[in-house]
C-alpha cells in the first residue's frame, strides 16, 4: 500500500532558495525546510529576516506604541 499524496503550501522564496542550493524538498514541511536552510545557508536566512523586519517595521512600531500607551494585553490579570 503506497503513501497518500498531500499537497502543502510552502513559501516560494524558500523553494527558490532550496532549488538554488540543489536541495530536494519532497517530504519536508515549510517549517522543516526553513530550519534546514537556516543551518546550511545562514546568510539567506538572515537576509529573509532582515526583509521581514523592514516590511513589518511600521506595524511593529505601531504595536510597540500601543503597548507603551496602554500596557500589554491582560496586564490587569497578571499576578506576578
Amino acid at each position: 500500500m503506497g503513501k497518500p499524496e498531500l499537497n502543502i503550501g510552502i513559501d516560494p522564496e524558500l523553494l527558490a532558495q532550496a532549488e538554488q542550493l540543489g536541495l530536494s524538498v519532497s517530504g519536508m514541511s515549510e517549517t522543516a525546510l526553513r530550519l534546514h536552510l537556516q543551518k546550511i545557508d545562514p546568510k539567506g536566512a538572515e537576509a529573509r529576516a532582515s526583509r521581514w523586519a523592514e516590511e513589518n517595521a511600521e506595524a511593529i512600531r505601531q504595536h510597540n506604541a500601543f503597548v507603551e500607551k496602554y500596557g500589554p494585553f491582560g496586564e490587569e490579570w497578571r499576578s506576578w
